[in-house]
């Protein structure tokens, strides 16, 4: 029997809102069983500080049985690929059919309002459809032997293998298909996987992980542990780990890679992402598209919208616009439908997003609409006239910020873009497809947007950055060929066995 999640009951008043979250797994899974020992990690939700529940905290000593177990499983267990496939088939199907509760679950424990929540429950469900179908990706090719320096009865062939063992680090921000980008092409690729989600939204990926077993994959492909004293390190540090993949902050990389030693690390670690609006841009279609990019998930997303450039004979109206749409948005319940944007993870991240904007206006920014903190709750915020030493620019203010700066020259645009330590995503405004081109081979980013913001991504593009923004790619077909290594065959023919010696009595063919 599973063990379930120490749930408290729901106030009456939102009882609806929450019932969705009972019967959860239990809080944490490791050796093939649900643990329920020690379950002292509150998770509350962050509009209220209400408990939703509480999962384990485990140890060093917990990570290291798990990860052994994992490795003997992968040792006397095979897990042909087909039953791979069908697994995450019918991982696919479940989470369909359970869509209403997984929404209910993320916008609980979360940031996410509902409407924002039920997409997330979309993009995992594509995520693991893309994972299954991901399985052709694992034919290989013959070598070219005929065609090389290496002359001789030759043949050979090369496979991709798993590595071994993933150990998957994911943040609070989208916590189940951050969870399926990892864990979808890790098990595919057939690897074992470790999951370690946020402490502050562990409940999504827990119920990921029931489903997934619930789906036919087997018990000893899966651990998952939120968090106690030593087990991030002890996780990155385990010789048997032999690949990490971490969504996070670049201090947090940091830190995992000088601990982590000689491992393969996959990183994704945000971005400062700009938005470019050109002369001959559509104002209001611009801002529209930039009030979308960047109070979605109350800016609490690496792709938001965080600092925009405008042409000056643009400036003043896309200014007005913007700040038009951001004083429309509602700020309230995540239940509430009617909500555009929710709290922030914590009260402690809303006060930093405070300290940041009260920085700014003291050196001198203008404030056109937010600015007000309640709670955990900030208002989406625009600003003009920002010095560039301010950390609204300097830095990712993962929060509900947009930052408008007037520009005269292109040029000077793009180097503007172009001056962050990241570089994940950026958007381009303009009805010149010469001059978007242009523009989009000079910023040094994963990703140009033409006619829209940085804030778009399909889970099966090349996903990631350049500089601070992360090392690697994800998106299901180019995470697999990550944690995947390409394995050759070659077999070396005797002259006994060469092909004239065999076929040496057989009679000549002829034609008629």
């Amino acid at each position: 029997m599973v063990p379930s999640i120490s749930v408290v009951d729901a106030r009456p008043e939102t009882a609806t809102d929450r019932t969705e979250i009972a019967d959860l797994p239990g809080g944490a899974y490791l050796e093939g069983r649900w643990q329920s020992a020690d379950m002292t990690l509150e998770v509350r939700d962050p509009e209220d500080g209400f408990l939703l529940g509480r999962v384990c905290a485990s140890s060093s000593d917990d990570v290291r049985r798990a990860i052994a177990h994992i490795r003997r499983h992968l040792l006397l267990e095979p897990w042909p690929l087909r039953a791979r496939r069908q697994a995450l088939e019918k991982a696919t199907e479940l989470l369909d059919q359970q869509h209403a509760r997984f929404a209910a679950i993320i916008a609980a424990e979360g940031s996410k309002t509902i409407g924002e929540a039920e997409r997330e429950v979309r993009r995992c469900i594509e995520t693991l459809r893309l994972s299954a179908l991901a399985s052709s990706e694992l034919s290989g090719s013959t070598l070219d032997f005929e065609d090389s320096l290496a002359v001789g009865h030759k043949i050979g062939w090369y496979t991709r293998k798993p590595m071994g063992i993933v150990a998957a680090i994911t943040p609070f921000n989208d916590p189940l298909n951050l969870v399926a980008h990892k864990l979808g092409p890790a098990l595919i690729g057939g690897n074992g996987v470790v999951l370690k989600p946020s402490e502050r939204t562990p409940l999504s990926g827990l119920a990921l992980v029931q489903l997934l077993l619930d789906a036919g994959v087997p018990a000893g492909r899966l651990a998952a542990i939120v968090g106690g004293p030593g087990v991030a390190e002890a996780l990155v540090t385990d010789e048997d780990v032999d690949l990490i993949s971490f969504t996070g902050g670049p201090r947090t990389a940091q830190r995992i890679a000088a601990a982590a030693g000689a491992k393969k690390i996959l990183s994704e670690l945000g971005g400062n992402n700009a938005t470019i609006v050109c002369a001959d841009a559509d104002p209001v279609a611009a801002a529209e598209a930039i009030v979308a990019g960047a109070f979605g998930v109350a800016g609490q997303n690496c792709l938001s919208v965080q600092r925009v450039y405008v042409h000056t004979s643009l400036f003043d109206d896309v200014v007005e616009h913007v700040t038009r749409g951001t004083q429309a948005l509602r700020t309230g319940s995540k239940f509430d439908r009617r909500t555009d944007v929710g709290p922030l993870i914590s009260e402690a991240e809303a006060r930093r997003i405070e300290e940041w904007v009260d920085e700014a206006i003291a050196s001198g920014a203008s404030l056109h609409a937010g600015g007000q903190r309640r709670g955990a709750f900030y208002e989406p915020t625009v600003l003009t006239d920002v010095p560039a030493q301010c950390r609204v620019i300097r830095e990712e203010v993962f929060g509900p910020v947009v930052t408008l700066l007037p520009f005269t020259e292109i040029s000077d645009a793009v180097q503007r873009a172009n001056d962050s330590d990241y570089g994940l995503q950026a958007g381009v405004f303009t009805q010149s497809i010469d001059l978007a081109l242009v523009i989009a081979e000079h910023l040094h980013v994963g990703a140009v947007v033409i006619n829209e913001t940085s804030d778009i991504r399909i889970d099966s593009m090349p996903f990631g950055g350049f500089k601070k923004s992360g090392v690697g790619r994800e998106g299901v077909r180019h995470a697999l060929y990550q944690m995947t290594e390409p394995k050759n065959t070659i077999i070396n023919l005797t002259e006994s066995g060469a092909p004239q010696q065999l076929l040496g009595g057989l009679p000549e063919r002829t034609t008629s």
